[in-house]
């Protein structure tokens, strides 16, 4: 049997009496259906115990239509279910009084991919502080994450580097869903708001997107399939380089390179480092746009052998020692700004800590920073354990 969302729950289920007789706002984007491909803003639509008054689009709007990152999607009307469309990822990251005028639930429902860095759980987060400051009640659907549950891996953000990509001290890979996020957010945290969190039927903390019999829809542009999600807690730590992640290709996140990069010799000393779960396969790529556009580059694609032992926070790590091995004297941390953050880093805030940029700068080897991680994924694991639901 196929697992069961949240939001099936919600509607088709017991848990309706949240939303009856209310009027009613959706976080959602193209990804948000059930297994049946319904969109939750059509379900709510429909005839029903409730009336949807309004409609809010996370980063890359509500269609997800916006390709690049950091580029704001307005405010608009959808002629569909005839309501206004809220951006929060505009002027503001916070739904504000007035885009809560004629809301008395807010409803979440959008598709994380298990990292820290995704910027989904931030626009929940931030739903929790406006429901709280404006006296709304929060529903959270809940849904898988896509890379399982059990797995945790990278050191904890350090409070100082917090930002719209990283608000709280979690690791990179935390192995929740977006509605245990919600409980440890709005409980450990202390964002102390009123929600509700909609568990789903069938799912085990043991599964991969591809175990639940769910349809997958690209929750951002850049994540086009499951095996991205798979890649990305680690290749999305090249987003702070000079270096190319794949955008621009089909490959996001999976090819990696540089126009200074002999690809078969990087491909041939990462394999050296036997790394487990994972080839690097030599590859040479021309992005379309972003990073490195219209540049022939070097590197490899990473070719996931077996998902249950391949660390991909490692392998990033071993990959940035080996860029800087092989072109010691060459320019690879991009500068501000990015994601709102216009001092620090990007490397920096998308790590959660400088510890990282300084490591690969000196020449060490990345097992001295991976060797760091134990600790805080233990304590990690230890303070998650009162707020998961499966």
């Amino acid at each position: 049997m196929p697992v069961r969302v949240g939001i099936e729950r919600l509607i088709d289920g017991p848990d309706r009496t949240l939303i009856a007789g209310r009027r009613v706002g959706l976080v959602c984007n193209p990804a948000s259906i059930d297994g049946a491909f319904r969109h939750s803003a059509d379900r709510l639509a429909a005839p029903g115990d409730w009336t949807l008054t309004a409609l809010f689009g996370p980063q890359h709007g509500f269609h997800s239509d916006l390709q690049e990152n950091m580029i704001e999607s307005p405010h608009a009307r959808d002629a569909k279910r005839r309501v206004p469309v809220h951006s929060l990822y505009s002027e503001t990251r916070e739904p504000t009084r007035e885009m809560l005028a004629d809301v008395e639930v807010l409803v979440v429902d959008l598709q994380d991919v298990g990292t820290r860095i995704y910027t989904y759980i931030y626009t929940m987060a931030n739903c929790l502080r406006a429901a709280r400051r404006h006296g709304l009640r929060v529903v959270v659907c809940d849904r898988p994450n896509p890379i399982g549950g059990e797995r945790i891996e990278g050191a904890t953000l350090d409070p100082a580097y917090a930002s719209f990509v990283g608000q709280f001290a979690i690791p990179m890979r935390h192995g929740l869903t977006i509605g245990e996020a919600a409980r440890l957010f709005n409980d450990h945290f202390g964002i102390g708001a009123a929600v509700d969190v909609v568990p789903m039927e069938g799912w085990r903390r043991s599964m991969y997107f591809d175990q639940t019999g769910l349809p997958f829809v690209l929750p951002s542009p850049n994540i086009p399939t499951f095996e991205t999600t798979v890649v990305y807690p680690g290749g999305v730590l090249f987003e702070g380089t000079v270096l190319s992640e794949g955008r621009g290709t089909n490959k996001p996140f999976e090819l990696i390179g540089a126009p200074w990069i002999d690809g078969e010799r990087f491909a041939d000393a990462m394999n050296a480092r036997g790394l487990p779960g994972v080839f690097f396969r030599p590859a040479f790529f021309e992005p379309t746009f972003q990073k490195q556009a219209q540049q022939l580059c070097g590197g490899c694609q990473v070719h996931v052998t077996n998902r249950d032992t391949f660390a991909p926070m490692r392998a990033a790590v071993e990959m940035l020692a080996e860029f800087r091995r092989e072109a010691p004297n060459k320019v690879m941390w991009r500068d501000p700004p990015y994601e709102y953050e216009h001092e620090k880093l990007p490397i920096d805030i998308l790590y959660g800590s400088d510890r990282l940029r300084r490591a690969i700068d000196t020449g060490q080897d990345g097992t001295a920073v991976t060797g760091e991680w134990p600790r805080d994924e233990e304590a990690f694991r230890k303070l998650r354990k009162k707020f998961l639901l499966y």
